[in-house]
């Protein structure tokens, strides 16, 4: 099984800015102009790059709190995409083992008619969430 792995080291210049090597670029498809996604771990000191390939992508964070235990994830994953919700990027932790985990995902319901109050609200309705935030990103115009 072959991977398709790239690696590279970039500096970070005066500005705080990277800039992601060409070879990287080409083979996720980022062109100039593009949108991309960063979902960073401050824990793990990490940051997740994910191109956002819709041009007219609504873009939201979702942040899911639920009960740890098998399926839960799976409950949230299949509610998403019943609603032709678009998950990005996601990152999932178990807070408290077998009692309390929490998800970030990065979604694009462009595809989807459901708006944010009915999200957070059938979101909620699962029987294993405890606790639904949803931020709305600010598009940068740079």
């Amino acid at each position: 099984m072959s991977s398709n792995r790239i690696t590279g080291i970039v500096k970070v210049d005066s500005k705080g800015r990277i800039t992601i090597p060409q070879t990287m670029r080409e083979n996720l498809g980022i062109e100039p102009g593009m949108l991309v996604a960063l979902l960073a771990d401050g824990d793990k000191k990490e940051i997740v790059i994910n191109p956002i390939l819709s041009e007219n992508a609504k873009v939201l964070e979702l942040n899911v709190d639920m009960i740890d235990k098998p399926g839960s994830l799976a409950k949230v994953i299949d509610k998403l995409a019943e609603y032709k919700i678009d998950i990005i990027s996601n990152r999932c932790t178990s807070i408290t083992r077998r009692e309390e985990g929490e998800c970030t995902f990065i979604i694009d319901t462009s595809q989807s008619s459901i708006d944010v109050d009915k999200l957070k609200s059938v979101l909620e309705s699962i029987d294993v969430v405890t606790q639904v935030r949803i931020k709305q990103f600010e598009v940068p115009t740079y």
